[in-house]
């Protein structure tokens, strides 16, 4: 797990509220711009890069969306490993749960996007916190 203090030297000047729920939003909702290239947690990565010593909203947000994001790739990665061990018959069990899956990703994306928009936090479902 990383683990990286919250005070940098040249780090600049905080986010204003509506700057921090502007950058909250799009740690979340950017994942789908990188997505088409399978790399979703991008976004949020740079986002939390650039903005951790900033804002503690933006670095929160960021967070939580490049885990979900890095939780989905290990969970793409186990279903490719199952289909392979299984010879292809996996694909039978595996491509209903990841639509199903798209479609719940979809919807807590969204609903951590507008969290983020009204200034609220948000946890998204089944993320593993490799990085805090």
């Amino acid at each position: 797990m990383l683990d990286w203090s919250m005070s940098a030297p040249g780090a600049g000047p905080p986010l204003s509220a509506s700057e921090e729920r502007t950058w909250g939003m799009v740690a979340h909702v950017g994942v789908f711009v990188a997505a088409w290239f399978a790399m979703g947690f991008l976004c949020p990565l740079v986002i939390w890069l650039v903005y951790r010593y900033r804002s503690d909203f933006v670095r929160r947000h960021a967070l939580e969306s490049l885990n979900f994001q890095l939780s989905l790739l290990i969970y793409t990665a186990i279903a490719v490993v199952l289909i392979l061990i299984t010879f292809g018959l996996g694909v039978l069990i595996i491509i209903p749960l990841v639509v199903i899956g798209a479609i719940a990703a979809l919807v807590v994306i969204v609903l951590a996007t507008m969290a983020a928009s009204s200034g609220h936090e948000y946890r998204y479902p089944l993320t593993i916190r490799l990085v805090r």
